[in-house]
């Protein structure tokens, strides 16, 4: 589209700033705020993460063999890149609903 920097260029490109980014595009970079979604390959369940590879889109990590931390280790990234501040949603009711417990409203 015109106008829209090629996906290596979002994160550094003004012009950028509407793309929608993924942990190969985000690693490396810091942004002042950062929007994060939690799949279903990471749910709140009974008071812990549970993770499920088969939900996973990201075909590089589920061929590891270490599904579990690997997924982990994505959203820890993309949770830490915003510098002022960083906005989640979960597709998951449960998981949106964590949070509350803690006081910190819902993702």
């Amino acid at each position: 589209m015109a106008g829209i920097p090629s996906s290596s260029l979002w994160a550094s490109d003004p012009a950028g700033i509407d793309q929608v980014g993924c942990i190969y595009t985000a690693q490396g970079f810091e942004y002042d705020y950062g929007g994060v979604v939690i799949g279903q390959d990471m749910v709140w369940r009974n008071g812990g993460w549970v993770t499920d590879s088969s939900k996973s889109a990201d075909s590089v990590v589920k061929r590891g063999d270490n599904f579990d931390e690997l997924v982990r280790h994505t959203y820890r990234v993309l949770l830490t890149r915003g510098l002022q501040g960083c906005l989640m949603y979960s597709v998951d009711r449960e998981t949106r609903d964590f949070p509350r417990g803690l006081g910190l409203g819902s993702i």
